[in-house]
């Protein structure tokens, strides 16, 4: 039997779309391969967005900006020393973008004007913090990256 060209080329075809078929299922139905989102209700807070937005530019508009720092021990989240540091309230959201069981939330409550969270109970890795924090019935919102190691 004699394959010409124009058969070879439907053959080639064929086998490489079923290649790439196959790898797409795999990747599909496989539980090795997880396809997640980062945050769970991903739309309900797209919808919020302009109130972050505000919140962002709040605390933009501080002379004196929440720091976050990391030593061996503790992650320091310092806010402004010229707010009365008991009357700070929110919370601080820690995302691990590789593994969404890592996350986790921490309620501010201080009374002095920065916030320790132990880097024990973390994973090294890459970290994005949100720290969504209210003052005077007014919103701020900062954000940053660590990498813990």
């Amino acid at each position: 039997m004699k394959i010409n060209w124009g058969t070879g080329i439907v053959i080639a075809f064929t086998l490489f779309i079923s290649f790439i078929l196959f790898f797409v299922i795999k990747v599909q139905t496989d539980n090795q391969y997880d396809n997640e989102l980062v945050v769970e209700d991903y739309y309900k807070q797209e919808r919020i967005l302009q109130a972050k937005l505000d919140r962002e530019q709040n605390a933009a508009d501080l002379n004196d900006r929440v720091t976050v720092a990391q030593d061996d021990e503790f992650i320091k989240i310092n806010f402004p020393e010229a707010f009365d540091a008991s009357k700070i309230t929110g919370k601080v959201s820690l995302y691990r973008p590789s593994n969404q069981k890592l996350d986790f939330e921490i309620p501010i409550s201080i009374s002095v004007p920065y916030l320790l969270i132990p880097k024990s109970d973390m994973a090294g890795g890459r970290w994005d913090i949100a720290i969504e924090w209210q003052y005077s019935n007014v919103g701020y919102q900062n954000s940053a990256m660590l990498t813990i190691e």
